[in-house]
């Protein structure tokens, strides 16, 4: 922070030594004043310094450290210089879902620095320019419609088979839902399980007992025959860390209640070792394997930081997969750019894309491959209570992007959907701010706590399981409670704490206090749950994920409720990513990825399963795509 007050003062003397000769005659007349203030932004406070020479903007510095690299972190990095050009606050960022926490702190900030300083805010506000651009015209071997995890997987693989990549993304920054992703990567058979410890066989005959509700299902049956022989054998000769792909796909199945479509549940358990393998290769490392709702036994792959600590998963890839793309001189962008319709030959394949600017001008890309990769429909309220009546009126943790555009352009095109009435609500959402809180807190040892003080589930189920306990408790909410151990090793939860989504106690009663509960219904859950950890047995509810036992103060709980976060319905694929219509048929040259397609997740997304479903899916769709437009 020194080296950057020095920095600033020697660039308010370089401004000063820069003025006129006749400025420099009568220094007296020259006046530098510097205003400080901070906000709150999404990862701590933002601060934000402003120095005026002769009442205009000649040095802005922004601290933000807990902000995220790639997102919200660069607003922090690229204000400063845009706040100077125009000699105000310009707010050039507006409407990047993720960072709008940010920016809405970094706004806040300026605006009192220049008071600070003297001046009014309110003469130094600035519109950002948005010159009229002219009509683009442009061809590639491959357009993609949507910059998220799946579309910016499939533009990689498909740069590095040496075609040329568009990408039209509607909002002004990249990530879509991606980036919104607080939990993990679904991978099974990897590397980074056998480094855990096995012990979690409760799971496992926890699922083949739910398996039996699904004898009419051949696929269910025979993969539970397969689990029950590998779990016999490992059994009678324990070695290395007990999963398999069969045992991957069976949780996926029954998560889905066995409606998923059993090919593409194939290779997303099949494929998930080589994309955590090949997220490698892009410099991206899910090396933290734990547990999370619906699978028997650890298998969520998380990032850490340099210190250990867990972080949110799609602010530590989307940064790295934006900066693979940026390195590859065959990818061209277009952000602020929202694709309206599918080109297609006199044949019925996809030949290119239509899309509109910000401005109002017109992008075409005429291309030989066309992957759909904009997500699926939970920002879309009307087109949620369309499919699903009952939704009405919930709360989304999605991206604003997230509209359903690429399933509607493809309907255009005779594609055909599948399970659209499938949508899943998730239980931690914060109940003020519809922020997502991570499923890997539950999955690291949090309990779910009424208004009662009481427990009410277990709280690794399946997200639908989950959600419908807690709407049914009393005021449809609950509370997640960590200690001080869990927030000690999760930048997650420190990252929440900053924001001020939890509150605190020294004692299970000062908790209880704050959240206002029954003080001694909680202390006893408290004390009576730390015994179930300790004997690794749940007799209430049949938890059979353990970590340790919440008894390290002080203790911490954030209010939430279920909002809507997943459409597991959309454009119906093959094994290869084609897009299929009505009668079952490819429709050449249209590929999709990730959540704009349906089948692979069935009635129910287990958490970590999203990131697995864009990275093995938006790689085949790269490849695949990639070899039509030869």
């Amino acid at each position: 922070m020194m080296r950057k007050r020095i920095f600033a003062m020697l660039t308010v003397l370089a401004v000063l030594l820069s003025l006129a000769p006749a400025a420099l005659a009568s220094t007296a007349e020259v006046t530098a004043v510097t205003g400080t203030a901070s906000a709150k932004g999404f990862g701590g406070d933002v601060t934000v310094s402003i120095t005026l020479v002769d009442g205009e903007i000649a040095y802005v510095e922004m601290e933000g450290s807990g902000e995220t690299a790639g997102i919200g972190g660069n607003i922090i990095n690229e204000w400063p210089k845009a706040f100077v050009d125009a000699n105000g606050i310009v707010d050039t960022y507006t409407g990047a879902t993720f960072a709008q926490i940010t920016r809405a702190g970094v706004l806040e900030a300026a605006k009192a620095a220049l008071s600070n300083a003297g001046v009014n805010p309110e003469d130094f506000i600035r519109q950002a320019g948005a010159e009229a651009a002219e009509d683009v015209a442009v061809e590639a071997d491959v357009v993609i419609v949507g910059a998220g995890g799946a579309g910016m997987t499939a533009a990689i693989v498909a740069a590095d088979a040496g075609k040329s990549v568009v990408i039209l993304e509607s909002q002004p920054a990249v990530g879509g839902n991606s980036v919104k992703s607080t939990g993990g990567m679904n991978a099974a058979k990897t590397v980074y399980q056998d480094k855990n410890e096995f012990g979690e066989s409760a799971g496992v005959e926890k699922t083949l007992a739910a398996a039996e509700a699904y004898a009419d299902n051949g696929f269910i049956t025979a993969l539970a025959n397969i689990v029950k022989s590998q779990w016999a054998a490992w059994q009678a000769s324990p070695e290395g860390y007990f999963d398999s792909i069969q045992l991957f796909a069976l949780d996926t199945m029954i998560g889905g209640k066995g409606i998923n479509d059993p090919e593409l549940v194939k290779i997303l358990s099949s494929d998930s070792a080589n994309a955590i393998n090949w997220l490698e290769s892009v410099g991206i490392e899910l090396n933290n394997v734990a547990a999370f709702g619906g699978a028997s036994v650890k298998r969520i792959h998380r990032p850490v930081d340099e210190n250990g600590k867990v972080v949110s998963v799609g602010a530590y890839i989307v940064p790295r997969l934006e900066a693979a793309l940026k390195e590859r001189e065959n990818i061209t962008m277009y952000l602020d750019t929202t694709a309206t319709d599918i080109l297609s030959d006199e044949t019925g394949a996809a030949v290119g894309v239509k899309a509109v600017g910000k401005t109002g001008n017109t992008v075409t890309v005429k291309a030989k491959a066309v992957i759909l990769a904009t997500g699926g429909f939970g920002a879309n309220l009307d087109m949620v209570a369309e499919y699903k009546p009952g939704l009405k009126g919930f709360m989304t943790t999605n991206a604003s992007g997230i509209q359903g555009q690429g399933i509607l352009m493809a309907q255009a095109l005779g594609a055909a959907t599948v399970d659209m009435e499938q949508i899943q609500i998730h239980p931690t959402v914060q109940a003020d701010t519809a922020s997502l809180i991570t499923e890997g807190l539950r999955g690291d040892g949090a309990v779910l706590i009424n208004a009662d003080g009481q427990r009410f589930i277990d709280e690794v189920g399946t997200r639908d399981v989950v959600s419908a306990a807690e709407i049914a408790q009393p005021g449809s909410f609950s509370w997640l409670v960590v200690d001080q151990k869990m927030v000690d090793a999760s930048s997650v939860i420190q990252g929440y704490i900053k924001r001020g989504l939890m509150l605190s106690g020294d004692t299970y009663e000062a908790l209880a206090e704050a959240l206002n509960i029954p003080a001694d219904a909680f202390s006893a859950t408290m004390e009576k749950w730390n015994g179930y950890v300790a004997g690794k047995n749940d007799p209430d509810f049949g938890r059979t994920s353990f970590a340790s036992p919440l008894d390290t103060a002080p203790y911490y709980a954030v209010k939430v409720t279920a909002g809507i976060h997943h459409t597991m319905g959309g454009l119906k694929i093959d094994a290869e990513t084609h897009v299929l219509n009505a009668d079952g048929q490819i429709i050449p040259g249209l590929f999709a990825a990730g959540e704009v397609t349906g089948g692979v997740h069935g009635a129910n997304r287990l958490g970590g399963n999203a990131v697995a479903d864009i990275i093995i899916f938006g790689r085949i769709a790269g490849e695949q795509a990639a070899m039509y437009a030869e």
